[in-house]
């Protein structure tokens, strides 16, 4: 599976934290209920085994559904795990070398805050990217100052692969997000702390269709 095959309209990234006393995997299920078409397994502070551990639990759910599991920045747990895809960011392995250690045929993101680093990721091979931080968010302390949809809009016209915006984006703010031209928006909270992240997601779905039309008819 390719980014040309992927639908990155509503895009859960998992937060054990976020989700409280609930299973994780049970939150997840209940977004890819609602219809996430992209979950990311994040978890900075999980050991190698219960990493694997949870993105079993995960791929269980994601794979059966057509939804695709990233990983973020551990390529060896998403190659163990055969996941569809993985995700770097800055203090991660270079886009470069994640991309010659997947392959050709599995998802690579690349997180970019910048214009420069945009183009810098997709000459590294992305497929697509993660951009932010949009609007500011807790998930994220050391995010550095969000960029806004401004921000997004500049990157989003400066590659040919798609964007995804990321950072304090919620039902409130997600419309913006896709008008300035990202093909989806990544959330923590809003869907994994929602308490019921099946309607969370539903709801995320209307605000963006109803963004796109209205991005078409502009």
């Amino acid at each position: 599976m390719r980014q040309c095959d992927v639908d990155w309209s509503v895009y859960v990234i998992t937060d054990r934290g976020a989700a409280g006393e609930r299973p994780l995997s049970e939150v997840v299920r209940a977004a890819v209920a609602g219809g996430a078409t992209v979950v990311q397994l994040r978890d900075k502070r999980a050991t190698t085994r219960d990493l694997i551990e949870q993105g079993r639990a995960l791929h269980g759910i994601t794979r059966p559904a057509g939804v695709p599991l990233i990983v973020n920045d551990r390529v060896d747990v998403a190659l163990a795990l055969r996941a569809e895809g993985v995700h770097v960011g800055d203090e991660d392995m270079p886009a470069v070398l994640a991309r010659a250690l997947i392959g050709p045929e599995r998802i690579l993101g690349v997180s970019a805050g910048t214009v420069r680093d945009a183009r810098q990721a997709e000459a590294d091979g992305a497929d697509y990217l993660g951009v932010g931080d949009i609007y500011g968010t807790p998930s994220k302390p050391d995010a550095g100052s969000p960029i806004g949809v401004e921000g997004l809009r500049e990157i989003a016209e400066a590659v040919s692969i798609p964007v995804v915006g990321i950072g304090g984006i919620d039902a409130d703010n997600a419309a913006a997000v896709i008008a300035a031209g990202a093909a989806g928006v990544a959330v923590i909270s809003a869907v994994i702390g929602a308490p019921d992240p099946k309607q969370a997601v539903r709801r995320l779905w209307d605000i963006i269709r109803q963004a796109r039309l209205s991005r078409a008819d502009g």
